[in-house]
């Protein structure tokens, strides 16, 4: 395929969703695109202004994803051109990475010819992120439940869901990025036998709520104890919005990923005005700049296009 340049459209995803400490995802429509093509030397191309500041050569995600997935294969590494857009905002909870590592791997897996399947692609992407749940939702679409094996050699399991269309989400993000690595050293090294229960019996429960389409359970299963109560600070608003969200109008809500971003899952119109009056009070009590924006379940995962390559001057 040294002719053809391959384009992915990769959804953003939500993970750690509710209970669902690195386990469960659920993807959005909102798109991060790559596309890619052999070419005489490596060059990345962002565009957008976001994505200015990130490394244009090999050291980027993208071509080292790429390389990683030749190397797998035992095929020589070719010198590759990628471009790459974003709607996803960085660092904000929303699955950016994931959906760009999903998007370099599959890309690379269709330029070098479908060695691996769609199953190996996530175990390689799952192994990649140490965890299962946006990359996951990022590749297959809908609400994913999986875990990693104790063995890194194989596939991980995963069982997916479709997520019900009337589903609508509030995303509240905060003007401020929150690195993952800093978020993740707030949790305690150690749990307490009664805070495992209630995460597991409401991981449960939500799992079911998705499966039997039953989303009034989703005021009592989005409830956590792992890790929502450690990030309060990082987040300022957090604990009031999850805490009030059913009261005004919400069937739940929760932190997105690791943060800052907040998620308000409710089904009508009137809820979602309710919710919207309600998120903006209490960003205004902590002086936070955010933006939000109503977004919909992502029920296809990655998209693949094929096209001719058109030469492009150095």
């Amino acid at each position: 395929m040294s002719n053809q340049k391959v384009t992915v459209r990769v959804p953003a995803s939500t993970a750690n969703l509710g209970p669902g400490f690195d386990a469960l995802g659920l993807a959005f429509q909102l798109y991060t695109t790559v596309s890619m093509c052999v070419a005489e030397e490596t060059s990345v191309h962002p565009h957008g202004e976001e994505l200015q500041s990130l490394p244009r050569d090999k050291s980027n995600l993208l071509y080292q994803a790429a390389a990683f997935l030749y190397e797998q294969a035992a095929l020589p590494i070719p010198e590759l051109r990628i471009e790459v857009s974003s709607e996803v905002p960085l660092t904000r909870g929303l699955g950016s990475s994931a959906a760009a590592l999903v998007g370099a791997l599959v890309a690379a897996n269709s330029l070098a010819g479908e060695p691996f399947t769609r199953n190996q692609i996530f175990t390689f992407a799952s192994n990649w992120e140490g965890h299962p749940d946006n990359v996951g939702a990022s590749l297959f679409g809908g609400f994913i439940v999986a875990a990693l094996p104790e063995n890194k050699d194989e596939e991980v399991p995963f069982a997916r869901f479709t997520v019900p269309s009337r589903l609508k989400t509030l995303v509240v993000i905060p003007e401020f990025e929150l690195p993952t690595h800093k978020a993740r050293s707030a949790l305690p090294e150690s749990y307490a036998r009664e805070v495992a229960i209630y995460n597991l019996s409401r991981t449960g429960l939500l799992v079911a709520a998705f499966a039997q389409d039953k989303l009034e359970l989703l005021r009592t299963a989005m409830q956590d104890q792992l890790h929502q109560p450690y990030r309060t600070e990082l987040v300022p608003g957090l604990s009031e919005i999850v805490s009030g969200a059913v009261e005004n109008g919400a069937l739940g809500a929760a932190l997105s990923g690791a943060g800052p971003t907040i998620l308000c899952f409710y089904e009508d119109e009137d809820a979602g005005e309710s919710l919207v009056s309600f998120v903006d009070k209490i960003m205004q009590q902590h002086e936070i700049s955010y933006q939000s924006m109503t977004l919909s379940p992502d029920d296809i995962g990655v998209s693949i296009d094929i096209s001719p390559v058109v030469k492009h001057n150095a």
